[in-house]
């Protein structure tokens, strides 16, 4: 292509943003930037998707610094895209404050803002912004129920959860869809109502798929059901027989149910079947840069200091604050030791490692993984909060940690 002009730059922006690789929009934006191409509106739509799938704070700060620099105005589109934005890199705050700014707020403004606070666990904010919403003239529509029972979800709020889900249909003529069934199972399960949530996936209008499956899984997980979760695990697979997750949350409950022989039969049945555990990828920014860690990846240049920093960080917890490491979900078979080197390596540890030698003292550390976050992972964590007097935001596959002062906004579930 000899000349290319904002529209065909912003093809390329935008088809890297919903093929998921916001790390290739973003370098495609540097080189937009770099031949001197003025960027239009939905290129900068394109750009704080990008910044939002990978927590770059910083990289969408600065499109929002530019924006304000050339006095563009903050259309519905750009304002919608920046409280996106800042909502998903840990800044929920200035998402509100963007949201606040916005003269005229479609339903997918608000529902954007609800979904911001609610995956921040702010379940109540959210329940009140959507009252918000409905009393400013804005009709709800099935996505904005999504947001509005995510928030239930966080909050623990069953009753105001089946209030709404019944709201749907009786006062808006809503027909809840499986994502609607996915919320209510995942909010009765955290509560440990588990058999009325295995009553809902068997009464709904549809066949639950793997997500449905999921909520109530991570519901026995919490609980420490097993009989259920091998119920839930048989109808699970037959819809994702060559992805791990059933088998990974099933051998995890077996471990800390002290089924250690059961967790070891279902790692066997992994490797029979030849399905592998997805890999947790680790995301952090460091001024302006994202850098990408993956479990067991030690390719990173600067990953002799990591490692030298996070045999610190070991030494402190365990010393400071007794530390454990907490082996039952490595699912292999190897020496306790070398289980403990395991866990060292999950992503998310060199990530933090990462972050504790490139930034200053005061400055927050976010992080993105791919995945749930694991026990051990989310327990040291919370030390290094304590230890290092600092604040960590973890955005993982399902919510945001807020970890600070040795505690985590989750409360512990997630």
């Amino acid at each position: 292509m000899p000349a290319r002009n904002a529209v065909s730059w912003s093809a390329m922006v935008n088809g890297y943003v919903q093929a998921g690789d916001g790390m290739e929009a973003l370098e495609m934006f540097a080189r937009m930037q770099a031949e001197g191409v003025c960027p239009d509106d939905t290129v900068l739509v394109g750009v704080l998707a990008a910044c939002a799938q990978h927590g770059a704070l910083e990289q969408g700060k600065w499109v929002h610094g530019y924006l304000k620099a050339n006095g563009t105005r903050i259309t519905l589109f750009l304002g919608t895209a920046l409280v996106d934005m800042y909502a998903k890199c840990g800044e929920v705050q200035l998402a509100m404050d963007v949201f606040e700014t916005m003269k005229d707020k479609n339903v997918l403004a608000w529902t954007t803002m609800i979904k911001g606070l609610a995956i921040h666990g702010r379940g109540s904010e959210a329940l009140a912004l959507f009252l918000q919403m409905e009393s400013s003239g804005v009709r709800p529509d099935d996505i904005a129920f999504i947001g509005a029972l995510c928030a239930c979800t966080h909050a623990g709020l069953v009753d105001k959860g089946r209030e709404l889900f019944d709201s749907m249909v009786m006062k808006y003529g809503i027909k809840p869809k499986i994502e609607h069934y996915g919320c209510m199972v995942d909010l009765l399960a955290r509560n440990g109502l588990l058999d009325e949530a295995k009553e809902m996936i068997q009464k709904m209008p549809m066949k639950p798929d793997a997500l449905i499956w999921g909520a109530l899984m991570a519901g026995c997980r919490f609980h420490k059901n097993v009989e259920l979760a091998e119920y839930v695990v048989k109808h699970w697979i037959l819809l994702e027989p060559d992805k791990s997750g059933a088998y990974v949350l099933l051998a995890n409950i077996y471990a800390a149910s002290g089924r250690h022989n059961s967790a070891r039969k279902i790692r066997h049945l992994m490797r029979e079947k030849g399905v592998d555990k997805t890999p947790g990828c680790s995301t952090v920014e460091i001024k302006g840069i994202i850098h990408q860690f993956i479990v067991g990846d030690l390719s990173h240049p600067h990953i002799k200091d990591i490692l030298t920093k996070w045999h610190e960080i070991d030494s402190r917890i365990r010393l400071e604050e007794g530390y454990i490491p907490d082996k039952k979900e490595v699912l292999v078979d190897i020496e306790e030791e070398e289980k403990e080197d395991a866990l060292r390596r999950h992503s998310e540890k060199l990530a933090i490692a990462f972050a504790l030698i490139s930034t200053s003292d005061n400055m927050p550390i976010r992080i993105v993984k791919n995945l749930r976050v694991c026990h051990d992972c989310h327990h040291v964590t919370k030390l290094i909060s304590k230890v290092y007097g600092r604040e960590i935001i973890v955005r993982d596959r399902t919510r945001f940690h807020l970890f600070k002062d040795g505690s985590c906004s989750c409360k512990d579930y997630w």
